[in-house]
């Protein structure tokens, strides 16, 4: 294997200090190539530092609220983007609506409702705008896509379909790329693996990046009598993303970003130095109230609440917390990893790392707590709150990428 050092990055942060606003610094760190693959080693930035970028005190558009009229009770607001001319498209799953919003929050317009025809969403789950300010959107129920113009006029639908044409592994869309592509995963049928694929506008797939790890899974039984398989608590799983032209596929078991190229082959791997933690008995009941959090709202016999308890109860703990718990891709080209936080842990917002367009690590970013993101632009970050009653809002926050 031919390895060489290409190249040093010079800059450093002082140890717990904060960087100069006016001249974001890169860490010390190593840059080499590997058969063709470029290989960035980051440093942690240090405890307490932060990136001279500054997300203002409160959001500049904020939609949504606890009464008004129906287009602004939001339900399930699963995802949102915004249109160069500042509108912005809510993907309202619990009424399987688009709903359009001027730059000023104004309600504009509603395509889609419940349903199986043509221009219905069957559990809707993600909305992104489409080359040519069109819009496209996705929903599990039937594993399909459906497209509108900018005026919300129904245009066209397809189904992603595997290759293989088993139902459980139907393939389930992540991210639409610029150049109109798009980013699926599919699961094998222990579902500790899931292939990644990009597919082309007219849902032919095109390029595969391979199968990667996925959850981890505890299996119990064979085939012939049946099995039981269960998620671990606290289980690390394989994480997509998109960053700029390159598509993310990595497994959070260690701080390691693999960055593939369209036509499937790897461009580069990223790393950060990084120390694992390991859950206790002490994380059990933090982790079992999480995921009884998702039967809050749903009508669900008590009972069954109760069983969904003891199970969780004694579901086996990994072996290590997740390295990191997100990527995102944003409008400048960096890659925004999401910092995983461990029930010990009680910071203030989600903190990030922020890597340039290279992987060298630039300094940790904190976003307002409890703000879920779903697009980070040039100067703005896009994403669904709710409040303390349940109430769901879609915010708009201002972004200054000082230096």
């Amino acid at each position: 294997m031919r390895t060489c050092v290409a190249g040093m990055v010079l800059a450093l942060c002082a140890s717990g200090c904060r960087q100069d606003p006016e001249q974001p610094a890169r860490f010390v760190g190593e840059v080499r190539d590997s058969a063709g693959i470029r290989i960035v080693e980051n440093p942690r930035p240090p405890d307490g530092s932060r990136l001279g970028w500054t997300i203002g005190p409160e959001p500049t558009l904020s939609i949504g609220g606890f009464d008004g009229d129906e287009p602004y009770l939001l339900h399930w607001a699963v995802d949102a983007t915004r249109f160069r001319d500042g509108r912005i498209v809510v993907a309202n799953g619990g009424t399987n609506e688009l709903r359009v919003f001027d730059s000023d929050g104004v309600h504009v317009g509603t395509s889609g409702r419940e349903g199986e025809g043509p221009s219905d969403f069957a559990a809707l789950t993600g909305v992104e705008t489409w080359p040519g300010d069109s819009i496209v959107a996705w929903y599990t129920g039937a594993y399909g896509m459906a497209f509108y113009d900018t005026d919300g006029n129904f245009g066209r639908t397809f189904v992603l379909q595997s290759r293989e044409s088993v139902n459980w592994d139907r393939p389930r869309l992540h991210a639409v790329r610029p150049d109109g592509t798009l980013l699926s995963t599919r699961d094998v049928e222990d579902l500790d693996s899931a292939i990644v694929e990009i597919w082309t506008s007219d849902g032919v797939s095109s390029a595969s990046m391979g199968a990667h790890p996925a959850e981890e899974i505890l299996i119990s039984g064979d085939r012939g009598q049946g099995r039981t398989l269960r998620r671990l608590a606290y289980s690390r799983q394989l994480v997509t993303g998109l960053w700029g032209d390159l598509v993310v596929a990595s497994h959070n078991s260690r701080y390691e970003i693999m960055a593939y190229r369209v036509d499937g082959s790897l461009d580069r791997i990223v790393r950060r130095d990084h120390v694992l933690g390991s859950p206790t008995e002490a994380d059990r009941e933090p982790f079992v109230e999480e995921q009884l959090s998702f039967f809050e709202g749903a009508d669900i016999p008590e009972f069954m609440v109760q069983a969904a308890r003891q199970e969780f109860e004694t579901v086996p703990m990994a072996e290590f917390f997740p390295a990191f718990s997100s990527v995102m891709g944003d409008a400048a080209g960096h890659l925004w990893v999401e910092e995983y936080e461990s029930p010990r842990e009680d910071r203030p917002g989600t903190q990030w790392t922020v890597f340039d367009p290279e992987g060298h690590a630039l300094g940790f970013v904190e976003t307002p707590e409890g703000l879920e993101i779903y697009e980070i632009g040039e100067d703005y970050i896009l994403g669904r709150v709710k409040d303390e009653l349940g109430v769901e809002s879609i915010q708009l926050w201002p972004l200054e990428r000082s230096g």
